[in-house]
């Protein structure tokens, strides 16, 4: 790397803290010398923690992009504001690392595209989930054709009882849904990737509100207020392709099921299957024999060493500055996490309608 590059946090609630910081904090061609949060004391822990001796803090992001030295910009806050700084970001001739989802609204998340093209600055959205080691190797897979022609998947985000009760998380106006926005854009974004298929046909899907209103409701993190549960606790999806495939998705954060997956993708080929039930696991036919192979990733080679495994978090960040230093496509677009966004915003319109949704 030829330099260091400066960087800007805008939002250090808890993503902020849990994934970018921690991981930028590992690069050193990183230097985080700008926070901002509305909770100034919130900003000034971050810049205490992570940021470099010369590090400021904000509790305006526009006074944060008038710092012409910054090169970079993290946005880490709630989704309904995720493009107006994120555009505002790239016109101030920043490259933007956006969290997931790209937006709230697809009208916003094509707004998004349009301004990294009008700037020519770098744009990406933090799918980090496509930087796991089983993430890697199965992209790895499907690139290589060894799974044929990939006609059938499943998206699987589905937590038994797991539903965030702190920040936003529950407020449809800020967030713009419940799991399947949340979560179920995570194994959305794994599915499309893999399948590298990015152009739908049609949507039709259901929100549910069918938990969501009980009182003391076992819980992960305590159980929830139903008062301030707006979104859904679960969404299902069929979303067929213009090329013929189909995808099932599947997101909850509330729901009746033993069999829990989080970002998760299971894929059918015309030469092979895949899924990550148990592991990672490939299955196909050979010599008129079926066999099903269970992929080790760690590299274990004798007693006293278990391997190298780096953080997806760590390989996310290291991967987004490279693309930067080499004037390359990261590794996730802003095209294709529109079309996340454009088919999440299909399964909603549909469960609103209960009707189909039809892309042009």
């Amino acid at each position: 790397m030829s330099k260091t590059y400066r960087i800007g946090i805008i939002g250090c609630g808890g993503i902020a803290n849990g994934k970018h910081m921690p991981a930028l904090k590992n690069q050193p061609n990183a230097a985080m010398v700008a926070f901002c949060d509305i909770d100034e004391q919130r900003a000034r822990e971050a810049a205490e923690k992570f940021g470099a001796p010369e590090a400021k803090v904000y509790t305006d992001y526009k006074e944060l992009l008038s710092d012409a030295t910054l090169d970079i910009v993290h946005v880490c806050t709630p989704n309904d504001s995720h493009a107006d700084i994120s555009i505002a970001a790239l016109e101030a001739g920043k490259h933007v690392m956006c969290e997931k989802p790209m937006a709230k609204t697809a009208a916003d998340a094509r707004r998004m595209v349009e301004a990294a093209k009008r700037t020519g600055k770098k744009l990406t959205i933090g799918y980090q989930n496509r930087f796991r080691a089983d993430s890697q190797y199965l992209k790895r897979v499907c690139d290589a054709g060894e799974l044929g022609d990939i006609y059938y998947a499943k998206a699987h985000a589905i937590r038994r009882r797991a539903v965030p009760t702190w920040g936003v998380f529950l407020d449809e106006e800020k967030q713009g849904g419940g799991p399947l926005i949340d979560i179920g854009t995570h194994a959305l974004d794994l599915t499309l990737w893999m399948m590298n298929n990015y152009k739908p046909k049609a949507v039709l899907g259901t929100a549910f509100h069918k938990l969501s209103q009980r009182e003391g409701a076992a819980n992960a993190w305590g159980s929830w207020d139903p008062k301030k549960f707006t979104v859904e606790d679960s969404a299902m999806a069929m979303i067929t392709m213009q090329n013929g495939a189909t995808i099932m998705l599947e997101s909850s954060w509330a729901i009746n099921l033993v069999r829990t997956g989080e970002a998760k993708t299971t894929l059918c080929g015309t030469e092979g299957g895949a899924d990550m039930d148990d592991g990672l696991r490939i299955n196909g036919e050979k010599y008129g024999k079926l066999f099903t192979n269970r992929i080790e990733l760690d590299a274990r080679g004798v007693d006293f060493y278990d391997g190298s495994k780096e953080d997806p978090a760590d390989l996310e960040m290291k991967l987004w500055l490279a693309a930067i230093e080499n004037d390359t496509d990261p590794v996730v677009t802003p095209e294709q996490a529109c079309v996340v966004s454009e088919i999440l915003e299909a399964v909603y319109e549909s469960s609103r309608t209960g009707k189909a949704v039809y892309f042009e």
